[in-house]
């Protein structure tokens, strides 16, 4: 059995995994998504505060998001801190709560969207490349030190390839589900 944990890897994978989808979430494609307020910050009681501790974000229709604030005083704040994030969408608030209108998404903009994701999706691969070579240097380290054979390292090369793939295709998995999403 050949000594070498891949754990530091699979964890540099996951991390990537991760970050792409919460890149993702954000990204708008003209449905009414939550998780696109996720980062919206609220100037609340004298300090900057995540929009879900100062207000319930609730999916109204397919382009409408409707924001009630658990103090009803921060609905103007709330209001500004949506517009002043610029994610293309339209506010409006009816006294008792912030709705947030998701327009129609031109084919230019779901173009200049699409190219986003893939810059992003190259952003992600790009950290599954360096944790490769990461890994690759460590195994070829431990063969100069005498702890791993050639064959163990041609071994675990070829393991290291099969998860490498396997990150790379679930990404590309990531991107085609968001461009579908974008394109309907």
């Amino acid at each position: 059995m050949i000594d070498y944990d891949f754990t530091q890897f699979d964890t540099k994978i996951t991390g990537a995994r991760e970050w792409l989808t919460k890149e993702y979430r954000g990204l708008r494609t003209g449905r009414a998504a939550p998780a696109i307020l996720d980062a919206i910050m609220v100037s609340a009681y004298g300090s900057m505060m995540p929009l879900k501790q100062v207000g319930n974000v609730g999916v109204e229709d397919a382009r409408t998001l409707r924001v009630s604030a658990y103090d009803a005083g921060l609905l103007k704040d709330i209001e500004r801190a949506i517009s002043a994030a610029n994610l293309g969408v339209g506010t409006g608030s009816d006294g008792n709560s912030v709705r947030v209108s998701f327009p129609e998404l031109t084919s230019e903009r779901r173009e200049q969207l699409v190219k986003f994701a893939k810059a992003k999706l190259e952003e992600a691969r790009t950290t599954v490349r360096l944790a490769r070579d990461d890994s690759w240097k460590e195994i070829q380290e431990r063969e100069r030190e005498g702890t791993l054979t050639e064959d163990d390292k041609f071994f675990l090369k070829d393991e290291l390839q099969k998860k490498v793939d396997k990150a790379n295709a679930d990404l590309e998995s990531a991107f085609e589900s968001k461009e579908k999403e974008m394109a309907s």
